[in-house]
């Protein structure tokens, strides 16, 4: 693999997804820069890292504040001199019928889901031009693909990351950017635990993840391999499409 010696930064680092590709991808050899709000996991995820022979940085990340990833991407290049990738992976879910009028629950995803994906872009653009190359690499989800019911709005944040993304791809013609959408179905991680008010469904959604989700390892696998891959590839359910420009 071309992962060793790239420096990849991680947003939502600190559980499931975000610390699983924070670990394979230091065993591979990359650098890595963590972002989360739960700087007590983080510290012990990069102490764990490195304790297992590995190079970790961590920083405290709130993807709703523009600078806190601006100071991530800054962090990376400061320790490393560059960033070659941003994994955007920081996501919350709330899952209701659009009947029951959860304005809160779809403000907080639209911060986190899409503004916090644009503060990452923002942040990290810059820099990817500057180098002459970069990677964005997104965590989207299966749920924007197929609707159901209680995820209308959680897939609509979904969808419009999978298109402003491609917007981007389009855009981007130098051949400087490269952006990845990665698109998991049920994974076991903790979105679940805030999505749902009602313990009685949590318990039974929680019994389903356990039973069918898909290990977080598996996921940061498939990260991995977008990153070393050059071309573009779609596997499965576990849908990664790369593209590129130029």
């Amino acid at each position: 693999m071309t992962i060793t010696g790239k420096v990849v930064a991680i947003t939502g680092a600190s559980s499931g997804i975000g610390a699983a590709t924070a670990r394979h991808l230091a065993a591979l050899g990359a650098s890595v820069v963590l972002g989360a709000r739960r700087t007590d996991r983080l510290d012990r995820l990069v102490a764990e890292i490195e304790t297992a022979g590995g190079t970790a940085v961590a920083a405290r990340v709130d993807v709703t504040a523009p600078d806190d990833l601006r100071s991530l991407v800054a962090l990376a290049v400061e320790r490393f001199g560059r960033l070659d990738v941003l994994v955007g992976n920081a996501g919350i879910s709330r899952l209701s019928t659009v009947a029951e009028l959860d304005v809160e629950g779809w403000s907080a995803m639209v911060d986190v889901n899409v503004k916090g994906v644009l503060h990452g872009i923002a942040a990290a653009l810059p820099v990817f031009t500057r180098q002459g190359s970069g990677h964005l690499v997104t965590v989207v989800s299966t749920s924007g693909l197929k609707i159901t019911p209680t995820q209308a709005v959680y897939a609509g944040t979904k969808n419009a990351v999978r298109t402003l993304l491609e917007g981007l791809r389009q855009e981007s013609t130098t051949g400087a950017l490269r952006t990845t959408s990665i698109s998991p179905g049920y994974v076991r991680t903790e979105l679940v635990d805030q999505a749902i008010d009602d313990p009685g469904v949590r318990e039974e959604v929680q019994r389903t993840m356990a039973e069918i989700g898909l290990d977080p390892g598996a996921v940061a696998r498939v990260i991995a391999f977008a990153i070393d891959q050059p071309d573009d590839v779609e596997i499965g359910d576990l849908t990664i499409r790369p593209t590129r420009q130029g």
